[in-house]
């Protein structure tokens, strides 16, 4: 076989076990002249050592090994390794132990003795099945990084408790209510529970309860039949049917009329539902996670919500800490998003100031997570390349918020309408000097003397 016949194995790294060292060394070296880089070993356990040690992408391992069954070491290797594939080698008389491997998960089985042109293509065919496995589980691992657990931020006990719980709850199919404030991440919460469950590869829909009309949530939901309405020319497949196989993620919840929620207790019984204008059920298999920033409990109580669906969506019922009983998360989650808007907008900064920190940890954050990302992108847009961020850069209420208001020390409150008015013009000293109606060199000189940078 010609090497233009076939691409490059870029770079693929090959395992040869075989306790005939010959025959070992004689594939190295014809897989060492197509380019690949080839590691030997003589038993299995040796094989295994060097497996855990370097990148290896295909194993070309005898059925027979001194030490262990090449049958049984396939399923090991798959084990250790689950993108690696195995390329089992056969005597004539031993052709059924190949068949085993390839069901331990084996790639394919080669008898000793087949000339080149067998051996060769058939480890490109599985260095290249090799190398996109890789590459899909980088990709599940970045994603897993970003929507999973490990994209929650925080060392705190109250956020590491619900993720614990999390976790333990997103591998079944059980029901999750999330309750929280208004910005505690609650859909970042549902996404990571859905990536780490058997779902992961299914559709993930999230759907804000309060963001539609009520006459119109019910089609968005359960989708319509054409004629249903005035303008339903078409069939239209709802999120439930989007999301089917997958998990569907119910924001404010708490928002939903009566006979909306008597519709969604009948998916959460029987996973049916009807279109609006149809006569027919439709079924789907969709997993519910719901949130609400309301205590369903007392809407339930005053006849606001249904008691039977509380009761069905609280099976598992995670509370999210605010930001303000986990304020010793606040500077991870502050430099992570400035790390974050650094790279969108192209500023080189040189950190956040002790002081800036300061503010942030003493501020009373009424919107939470959400409310410290837009600070912190809204202070960045500020800044300039190679600043030191500093409490100068931070609305007034961040940096002033334990002077009292009704201070009537003179310079006290010439101090904090120098800060409002910049705050006003975005840092800009040119407008604010004008503003303030005093020269520019003036400004410089009652900031240097207020300590505002």
């Amino acid at each position: 076989m010609n090497s233009s016949d076939k691409h490059s194995p870029a770079t693929a790294n090959v395992l040869v076990i075989d306790d005939e060292k010959k025959l070992a060394g004689l594939i190295a070296r014809i897989l060492e002249l197509e380019g690949f880089k080839v590691y030997q070993a003589h038993t299995g356990k040796d094989g295994l050592k060097v497996l855990k040690a370097e990148d290896i992408h295909v194993v070309i391992s005898d059925v027979k090994l001194p030490d262990v069954n090449g049958v049984d070491l396939v399923a090991n290797i798959k084990e250790l390794k689950p993108y690696v594939e195995v390329i089992s080698l056969t005597a004539y008389g031993t052709i059924g132990d190949g068949v085993k491997a390839i069901k331990n998960g084996g790639f394919d089985y080669l008898t000793k003795g087949d000339d080149n042109d067998k051996i060769i293509p058939l480890v490109f065919k599985a260095a290249d099945k090799a190398q996109l496995q890789m590459r899909v589980l980088n990709l599940q691992k970045r994603l897993n990084e970003r929507f999973g657990f490990s994209g929650i931020l925080g060392n705190s006990k109250a956020i590491q408790d619900v993720v614990n719980m999390a976790k333990k709850v997103a591998v079944t199919d059980t029901t999750v209510l999330l309750l929280g404030e208004t910005g505690t991440g609650k859909e970042v919460f549902a996404g990571a529970i859905h990536e780490e469950s058997t779902r992961r590869n299914k559709p993930f829909v999230a759907v804000n309860c309060s963001s539609f009309p009520h006459d119109l949530l019910e089609s968005e939901l359960f989708g319509y039949k054409a004629g249903a309405f005035t303008g339903a020319v078409k069939d239209k497949r709802g999120l439930f049917e989007e999301a089917n196989g997958g998990t569907i993620f119910l924001d404010e919840l708490g928002e939903m009329s009566l006979d909306l929620q008597a519709k969604l207790l009948r998916v959460l019984e029987s996973q049916t539902f009807i279109k609006v204008g149809d006569t027919q059920t439709t079924k789907v298999n969709v997993r519910i996670v719901a949130a609400t920033n309301r205590n369903l409990q007392n809407e339930a109580d005053e006849g606001r919500f249904r008691m039977d669906l509380f009761y069905r969506l609280s099976v598992f019922t995670l509370h999210l800490p605010s930001l303000n009983e986990r304020k010793g998360d606040i500077e991870i989650l502050a430099t992570h998003y400035l790390n974050e808007f650094s790279q969108k907008m192209g500023k080189h900064v040189k950190g956040m100031s002790s002081e800036f920190m300061s503010a942030l940890v003493g501020h009373r954050w009424k919107g939470n997570i959400r409310e410290l990302k837009n600070t912190i992108e809204r202070v960045l847009i500020l800044a300039d390349d190679n600043e030191l961020i500093d409490v100068s850069l931070l609305p007034v209420e961040f940096r002033h918020g334990n002077v009292s208001d009704t201070s009537f020390d003179l310079e006290t409150i010439e101090r904090l309408h120098i800060l409002k008015v910049l705050n006003y013009t975005q840092g800009n000293k040119t407008e604010a000097a004008r503003l303030l109606n005093i020269g520019l060199t003036t400004l410089y000189r009652k900031l240097e003397h207020f300590k505002l940078g």
